[in-house]
């Protein structure tokens, strides 16, 4: 069984000796903007390509059972074809799981990344390999297969995600001399907004809180209230809490954009129904840590 879950919950899951690979991820490519007489069936094969890529290789050394396969899923826009088998777009990369004892899924992560030029040709398959940048589209999917994982596995433990974290950091570090954007620490223009910043932050001492409470709010917080939804509710606000320090250092940290880019709505359903004295507090917080976003979370109150 998996670590994650075996730490979880012990003593409620059997071991399983069946082994899966890590993801089910669905892969959808919007290719709408592209006209002219482009080979529309490439991007079918694209798909393919990744959906195979994504859901066949194997990423850790666990065993997952197929009921604990991490749900995600991976929206391509392809806005340009820049050259021959050439092509840029975004891609953007969700995950959710399953919260304890109900049917409902929590969104995990949230992230759209503008900085996607790659290279397809008819008939490609993609292989796996951490250890060497074999092509801007390997390496990114790849990557964003274990920031998935990282972020997953904090949900369970608290630092659970760290070895997938340095996964993806090797990755990084081995497209340092790719010429396509989005690896470097430097590159003009992206603000220390890319992905090598988004590893780079979680692996800092610094912002240890965010991953803090992705444990506190998710397994400590949502996988309890089955129990009790009150105390439930008591412990995502605290957890939340531990990001205004954070916020207070650096207000513009890549990683709490991204949390908040998946939890936003979420926040604002589970406070809904909270006395007006915590709808006073969580709403102190969030103005101080999404302050950008005030307005929407003003339907916590009703307005």
């Amino acid at each position: 069984m998996k670590i994650r879950i075996l730490l979880a919950f012990l003593s409620l899951f059997l071991v399983t000796t069946v082994q899966s690979q890590e993801l089910n991820c669905n892969v959808d490519i919007n290719y709408s903007q592209i006209q002219g007489s482009t080979n529309k069936q490439i991007f079918d094969q694209m798909k393919n390509s990744i959906l195979q890529f994504m859901n066949n290789t194997k990423w850790t050394s666990e065993i997952f059972a197929p009921n604990e396969k991490i749900e995600c899923s991976i929206l391509i826009v392809i806005k340009e074809v820049i050259g021959t088998d050439e092509y840029s777009g975004t891609i953007q990369v969700t995950s959710n799981r399953p919260v304890y004892k109900s049917s409902y899924t929590t969104p995990v992560f949230n992230m759209e990344d503008e900085y996607f030029i790659f290279k397809f040709q008819q008939f490609t398959q993609l292989e796996f390999n951490i250890n060497i940048f074999q092509n801007n589209l390997t390496s990114i999917l790849q990557y964003y297969a274990y920031v998935i994982l990282a972020n997953d596995y904090d949900t369970f433990s608290s630092l659970g995600g760290t070895q997938y974290w340095q996964k993806a950091q090797v990755i990084v570090q081995n497209a340092q001399n790719a010429t396509e954007s989005g690896w470097k620490s430097n590159q003009s223009g992206l603000a220390q907004r890319n992905r090598y910043w988004l590893v780079e932050n979680a692996l800092q001492p610094a912002y240890k809180g965010l991953r803090d409470c992705m444990y506190e709010y998710n397994f400590k917080g949502l996988d309890h209230m089955y129990e009790n939804v009150e105390d439930s509710r008591a412990t995502i606000s605290k957890a939340l809490e531990l990001l205004v320090p954070i916020y207070r250092q650096r207000s513009g940290l890549m990683n709490l954009q991204v949390f908040f880019n998946a939890k936003r709505e979420e926040i604002v359903n589970i406070f809904k129904s909270a006395t007006p004295e915590e709808k006073t507090k969580v709403l102190e917080i969030l103005a101080t840590v999404d302050p950008a976003n005030t307005n929407r979370y003003s339907k916590i109150t009703g307005q």
